[in-house]
């Protein structure tokens, strides 16, 4: 009988302390699980010796292939690479600091045999967290389920166990500028979460801090979704009325009542006013406009400088 295979996609930047207790983790975990498992380290431009602690994995394990980028990319390329070079019937993404429970893999892929195409995981807890950070994530996915039309789950996880129909689906969206939590919600396929309390990195330190992440925010909110165009046609539209209102005010005010009006105030709340939100609506329709720049370019998602992998 042959085994199906999992493969295990592991983006890592700067991840050299983490790699090596990752990999026994996850072994020692699923040593149950009826698959075939093979690594896939993406080393997504790494400073330290993340590079060469996986070189040493490679030697000294078989199922271990790695891809190294030229530059730092950003998770999203190493994601998308580590899919496109997946061979597994099964496909599962995994953070290389055990924030993501090995041992899960296992009720995963039950549930898989139960008739699921996806089953990710979703974090019910966020201790150890930074209350600011908690917060506004808590208000990102409340602000972006509001606007837009994919849904995408509280605390939810990149870590999930896919089918191969799964990611092929996924990997014909070509687009450059990526945001995964959508894209594989946007892809659709029956899917159900497991939840889980929040881990700490088992060594390390996060390459992620509060701008990363907003700015990371920012972009899964002008990639799926149209709302911030229409609130800059909205606020357009009410500064216009109010202007109009405000000159027939002032207007009706001094042939009514004789009461002259104080120019010099008015003027600069106007020009205030309707230059903050000109600068804003600018600024709304320039993101998009900034996407469009970026799609049209062409530009490999990533650049690879050498990999264990033989291509096709």
């Amino acid at each position: 009988m042959i085994m199906s295979r999992l493969s295990i996609i592991v983006p890592a930047y700067n991840e050299e302390e983490t790699l090596e207790i990752f990999l026994n983790e996850v072994n020692k975990q699923t040593i149950e699980l009826p698959l075939e498992k093979t690594y896939f380290f993406i080393n997504d431009g790494s400073t330290d010796n993340t590079l060469e602690v996986i070189k040493e994995l490679s030697n000294k394990y078989d199922n271990v292939k790695y891809i190294s980028f030229s530059r730092n990319f950003g998770k999203e390329a190493a994601l998308i690479a580590g899919l496109e070079v997946s061979d597994g019937e099964f496909i599962t993404v995994m953070d290389a600091d055990l924030q993501d429970p090995p041992e899960m893999l296992n009720e995963m892929f039950a549930k898989i045999t139960e008739g699921y195409d996806v089953v990710g995981t979703r974090r019910v807890s966020r201790i150890g967290e930074p209350p600011i950070r908690s917060f506004f994530a808590k208000t990102f996915y409340k602000l972006i389920n509001k606007i837009s039309d994919t849904e995408m789950v509280d605390g939810v996880r990149d870590f999930r166990l896919m089918t191969r129909q799964v990611v092929d689906s996924i990997l014909k969206l070509k687009e450059n500028n990526r945001f995964s939590k959508g894209i594989f919600s946007w892809v659709g396929f029956k899917t159900t979460y497991l939840p889980y309390e929040n881990r700490e990195r088992v060594a390390g330190n996060t390459s992620w801090n509060f701008f990363s992440l907003l700015k990371y925010s920012i972009d899964g909110i002008v990639n799926f979704s149209e709302a911030p165009l229409n609130i800059a046609t909205f606020v357009g539209f009410v500064s216009f009325l109010t202007s109009c209102l405000l000159s027939l005010f002032y207007l009706l005010k001094t042939l009514i009542f004789g009461d002259a009006v104080q120019g010099f105030p008015t003027l600069i709340v106007l020009i205030l006013l309707l230059g903050g939100l000109q600068l804003l609506s600018i600024g709304i329709i320039g993101k998009y406009i900034a996407k469009i720049f970026l799609e049209t370019k062409k530009r490999p998602n990533y650049i690879i400088k050498e990999s264990n992998i033989k291509s096709n």
